[in-house]
C-alpha cells in the first residue's frame, strides 16, 4: 500500500478517505477496471458515507470506468437529489456542474435514452430555454427514431411552457412524427393567435379521408371550428394565393360536400365578408345562397341571416344620418345610400314568397303545385304569368309529374281565353293533347277541357268535332287500355270518361240518331259499363222506344256476370212489369233472373216474381215461387223467407196450409232460429185448440234448447203446461226438461256458453230467482213442484214441512242455505209415478 502511495502524486481530496475504507480501496488497487469493487465501495458509502465521500466515490468510479451505465446513473441520480426542490436560478453554478457532469457522461453514454431523459428532466426545471431546446434536438440526433417517443413526453410539455414561435416551431417539427396529435397543435396555434397556420391544418384535416379524431369529431364539426376561426378573425388571417387560402373555393368546397348543411356554410361566409368589412360581397353571397339552396330549411336559415344584416346595416345608416342631421352637416350620398338599402330591403321581404317557391322548384322540377302557386304569386303581371307558364312546361317532365299535369295545360288555355285569345288559347290546347301524359286519364281530361272550352264560349258544333277527334279508333280496336308500353295517344280512344263526355254532349246538343250511334261505338269497343247501359236504356225510353231499351238491357246482360247483372235485373225486371208485358214473358225473364243468382240477391229476385204471381197470376204459382226461394236464398235471409211464405200461404190458403212449411222451415233451418220457428207453430197449434200437437211441437224444440242457456223457451212451455196441461204432462214437460239438461252437461261444447249463462244469474229451471213460476200462479206451480220432486210414497202437505232440507212453500231460502235447489239433481225416483 506505501509503494502504491508513493508512486501516486499527493491528492487534497485524499483526506475523505476513512480507515474503514481501506478495505475497499485496496480491492479498486488489486482491480480498478471491475465493476462490482467499485458498486460495492459506492453502495457502503450511501449507507455510512456523507453526501461529500459519495460523490468522491462515484466521481473516480466515472472516470475510471466512463462507460459505465451503472455508475454514471448512480453519481447523476445523486446530483440531481441533492439539488431537488432548490431554485434553479439561485443554484445556477451547481446546475451547471450538474449539466458539465451530463455532459461528460454524455460524450460516450449518447446512445442511452434513460440518461438523455434525466439530463432533459434536469434542464427544463432551469430557466435556459436555449440550451434546453437545443439539448432536445441533440437528443433527438442522438437516438434512434424508436427512442423518440420518449424526448417527446418531455419536449412537448417543455414546448408548451415556451410558448411563442418556440412552441409553434416545435409542434410543427412533431407533426412530422405524430401528425394525428394535430388536434393540439391546433389549439396551441389558436392560443398563440396563429390563425393562418390553423386554418391549413384545419385544410389538411379536411383533405385527408383517412385521419381519425382522437377526440371523436367528425368532418362537419371540422368544417364548422375552422369557419368559425375564419369568421371570427377575418382580418388576422391572409389570404389569397400566396397565403394559400381561399376563403370562397374553401367554403363552397364544403358546400358541394355537405349538401345537408348549405344553410349555415352559405351564412357562415355571408359574416366572413361582413366581418372584413366588405358588405357588397357579402350581400352577394346571400343572393348566391338564396338563389341555390334546395331545402325550405336551409333558405329559412340564409334568409334570416341575410334580413337581419341588412337591419342591422340600416339601423347603422339611420343612426349615423341621425348623428349627421344633430350635427347639421348634411351628407347627400349617404342619404342615396339609405334610401337604396332601405329599397333593397323591402324588395327582399317581397321576394320572399317567390324565393321560396324557387326553392321547392330547385327540389322538384316537375312539381305541378308549386308552378300553379307561382303563377298565383305573379297575380296580374300577364307578362310574368305567361313566361311561368312557359318555364313550367319546358321544366316538368310528364311522366314524372307529382299531379294532374293536365291541369297547367288547361289553366294556361284558360288564362289566354280569359283574355279574349281564344286562337292562342285554341293553339295551346292542340298542343297539349300531343303532350305524353303519364296517363290516359290525363290525355282525356286534356281533351274534356277542350271541349268544355268551346262550350263556353258557344262554339258547340266545334266541340263535338273535338270530341269525334279524340275518340277516332279503327273499327276494330284490339288496343289494351292497360298497355303501359303504348302512348296515351294511342290508348285514349278507349277511355271511357273521354266517351261519356261525349255521348252527354251529343246527347245534349245533337239528335238522338247521333247518340245512339255513339253508344253502339261503345258497346263495339267493348268498353260499355253499367252506367252506359243503363243510361242507353233510359235514353231510349224517354224517346218511347221500350223494346229497344229492354234489348239495351239484355245486351249488358250478356256483358256483365252478378254481382253486376244484379242491378241490371233489378231495373230491368221493374221496368218489364211496369210496362205491362206478356205474363208469360215476365215468366221467362224471371227464369233467366233466378237462373245461376248467387244466395245474397236471390231474395230481391224471387219477392218480385211471387208478387207478379200474385197480381197477374196464379196464388199458387206465388206459393211455389216461395217455396223455392226457401232453398234458393241465402242462409241469412232464409228465415225471413220462410216467415214471408207463412205469413202469404196463411192469408191465401188458412192456417192449416202453413203446417207443412213449418215443418219444412224447422228441418232446414238452423237450431236457433228453428227453436223461433217451432214456438211460432206450437202458438199457432194452441190458438187451433190442437193442444197435442202443440205439445208435441215442443217436446221436438225442447232438444236443441239448453235450459242454462235457453230458459225463455223453457218458460213458455211451462206457461202452456199450466195453462192447457195437467199434472202428468207437466211432470213429463219436466222429465225432458232433466234430460236434455243433462244432454248437455255431458256435452263438452256447451261447457263455455253454460257457464256464461251462469255468470248472468240465469235460472237453470226457467223459474225465476225466488223458485217462483208466473205470477198469477205461484202456489199452483210451486204445489206441483213439490209432488214433483217428493219421494215416492210420499204425499205433499198443503204447507210445506218446517225445518231440514225440505224447501218452504213460498220457494225461498233460509240465511243460512236451507231450500236450495241442485240444478244438475236429477230425481231417478220419478218415473213411478207416470
Amino acid at each position: 500500500m506505501a509503494s502504491s502511495n508513493a508512486n501516486t502524486p499527493a491528492r487534497p481530496d485524499l483526506y475523505l478517505i476513512a480507515e474503514h475504507d481501506i478495505i475497499y480501496e485496496q480491492d479498486i488497487i488489486r482491480n480498478p477496471y471491475a465493476l462490482k469493487p467499485w458498486l460495492e465501495y459506492a453502495n457502503f458509502k450511501r449507507q455510512n458515507g456523507t453526501l461529500l465521500e459519495q460523490a468522491f466515490v462515484l466521481e473516480r468510479a466515472c472516470t475510471t470506468l466512463p462507460r459505465s451505465y451503472k455508475l454514471w446513473k448512480m453519481y447523476l441520480d445523486l446530483r440531481i437529489k441533492h439539488l431537488k426542490g432548490r431554485n434553479a436560478a439561485h443554484y445556477s453554478r451547481e446546475c451547471a456542474k450538474v449539466n458539465a457532469l451530463f455532459e461528460r457522461a454524455l460524450v460516450l453514454l449518447n446512445k442511452m435514452p434513460r440518461i438523455w431523459e434525466m439530463y432533459l428532466g434536469f434542464l427544463v426545471q432551469q430557466p435556459l430555454v436555449t440550451v434546453t431546446r437545443r439539448t432536445f434536438d441533440r437528443a433527438l440526433r442522438a437516438l434512434p427514431i424508436t427512442q423518440h417517443n420518449r424526448v417527446w413526453a418531455l419536449y412537448r410539455p417543455f414546448a408548451t411552457s415556451a410558448g411563442g414561435a418556440t412552441a409553434v416551431k416545435i409542434w410543427k417539427r412533431y407533426m412530422q412524427v405524430a401528425p394525428e396529435r394535430v388536434e393540439e397543435y391546433i389549439e396551441l396555434l389558436v392560443e398563440q393567435r396563429q390563425f393562418s397556420e390553423a386554418v391549413k391544418q384545419y385544410m389538411a384535416i379536411l383533405n385527408n379521408p383517412r385521419f381519425q379524431s382522437k377526440e371523436a369529431k367528425g368532418p362537419f364539426q371540422f368544417w364548422t371550428e375552422m369557419l368559425e376561426l375564419l369568421i371570427d378573425y377575418a382580418k388576422e388571417i391572409e389570404t389569397g394565393d400566396d397565403a394559400g387560402i381561399d376563403v370562397d373555393k374553401i367554403i363552397k368546397s364544403g358546400i358541394a360536400r355537405f349538401p345537408d348543411q348549405r344553410g349555415i356554410l352559405w351564412v357562415g361566409l355571408a359574416r366572413y365578408w361582413i366581418n372584413k368589412g366588405d358588405y357588397e360581397r357579402a350581400r352577394d353571397v346571400f343572393e348566391e345562397g338564396i338563389t341555390t339552396v334546395m331545402t325550405v330549411r336551409d333558405f329559412s336559415i340564409v334568409f334570416d341571416a341575410y334580413a337581419e344584416a341588412e337591419e342591422a346595416l340600416i339601423g347603422i345608416k339611420m343612426d349615423q344620418a341621425a348623428a349627421r342631421s344633430d350635427k347639421g352637416r348634411p351628407d347627400e350620398d349617404a342619404d342615396l345610400d339609405l334610401d337604396i338599402r332601405m329599397m333593397r330591403f323591402e324588395s327582399l321581404m317581397d321576394r320572399r314568397p317567390f324565393l321560396v317557391n324557387d326553392v321547392l322548384l330547385r327540389q322538384n322540377p316537375n312539381n305541378v303545385a308549386e308552378w300553379k302557386k307561382r303563377v298565383l304569386l305573379w297575380s296580374d303581371n300577364k307578362q310574368e304569368v305567361v313566361q311561368t307558364y312557359t318555364d313550367a312546361i319546358s321544366a316538368i317532365n310528364p311522366r314524372h309529374a307529382t299531379s294532374d299535369f293536365y291541369e297547367l295545360w288547361a289553366d294556361y288555355a284558360k288564362f289566354y281565353e280569359e283574355g279574349g285569345d281564344l286562337h292562342n288559347a285554341r293553339v295551346i290546347m292542340e298542343k297539349a293533347v300531343k303532350v305524353p301524359f303519364k296517363s290516359v286519364a290525363e290525355l282525356a281530361e286534356m281533351w274534356c277541357s277542350w271541349a268544355e272550352m268551346e262550350l263556353r264560349n258557344d262554339n258547340f258544333d266545334k266541340a263535338v268535332d273535338i270530341m269525334a277527334k279524340a275518340t277516332q279508333a279503327p273499327k276494330r280496336s284490339t288496343v289494351d287500355y292497360f298497355d303501359d308500353t303504348l302512348s296515351p295517344q294511342q290508348r285514349v280512344h278507349k277511355s271511357w270518361k273521354l266517351w261519356s263526355f261525349y255521348v252527354d254532349l251529343v246527347e245534349s246538343v245533337g239528335s238522338l240518331d247521333d247518340t245512339r250511334k255513339i253508344y253502339e261505338r261503345i258497346f263495339e269497343l267493348r268498353i260499355a259499363t253499367p252506367q252506359t247501359v243503363v243510361n242507353y236504356a233510359n235514353l231510349l225510353e224517354e224517346n218511347s222506344y221500350h223494346e229497344e231499351s229492354f234489348k239495351i238491357y239484355e245486351r249488358g246482360l250478356d256483358l256483365f256476370a252478378y254481382p253486376v247483372a244484379f242491378e241490371l235485373w233489378n231495373l230491368y225486371l221493374q221496368k218489364a212489369v211496369e210496362r205491362r208485358i206478356g205474363i208469360e214473358r215476365l215468366r221467362d225473364l224471371f227464369e233467366q233472373a233466378v237462373e245461376g243468382c248467387p244466395a245474397k240477391f236471390a231474395k230481391t229476385l224471387y219477392l218480385m216474381y211471387g208478387a207478379l204471381e200474385e197480381e197477374r197470376g196464379l196464388a199458387r204459382h206465388a206459393m211455389r215461387i216461395y217455396e223455392r226461394a226457401t232453398r234458393a236464398v241465402g242462409d241469412e235471409d232464409r228465415l225471413e223467407m220462410f216467415n214471408y211464405y207463412i205469413t202469404k200461404s196463411a192469408s191465401n190458403f188458412g192456417l192449416t196450409s202453413t203446417r207443412s212449411i213449418y215443418e219444412r222451415a224447422i228441418a232446414a233451418l238452423p237450431d236457433r232460429e228453428a227453436k223461433e220457428m217451432c214456438l211460432r207453430f206450437a202458438e199457432m197449434e194452441r190458438r187451433l185448440g190442437e193442444i197435442d200437437r202443440a205439445r208435441a211441437i215442443y217436446g221436438h224444440a225442447s232438444q236443441f234448447c239448453d235450459p242454462r242457456t235457453d230458459a225463455g223457451f223453457w218458460s213458455k212451455w211451462e206457461q202452456f203446461e199450466v195453462g192447457h196441461g195437467n199434472e202428468d204432462t207437466f211432470k213429463e214437460m219436466l222429465r225432458v226438461k232433466r234430460s236434455v239438461q243433462a244432454q248437455y252437461n255431458t256435452d263438452v261444447n256447451f261447457i263455455a256458453t253454460q257457464a256464461l249463462a251462469r255468470s248472468k244469474d240465469v235460472n237453470v229451471d226457467g223459474d225465476t230467482a225466488n223458485g217462483e213460476g208466473m205470477d198469477g200462479q205461484n202456489d199452483a206451480m210451486a204445489a206441483l213442484e213439490r209432488q214433483a220432486r217428493a219421494p215416492t210414497g210420499f204425499v205433499a202437505a198443503s204447507t210445506g214441512p218446517e225445518g231440514g232440507n225440505i224447501k218452504p212453500k213460498d220457494g225461498s231460502g233460509s240465511g243460512d242455505g236451507v231450500g236450495k235447489v241442485n240444478a244438475d239433481e236429477i230425481d231417478l225416483g220419478e218415473d213411478e209415478d207416470l
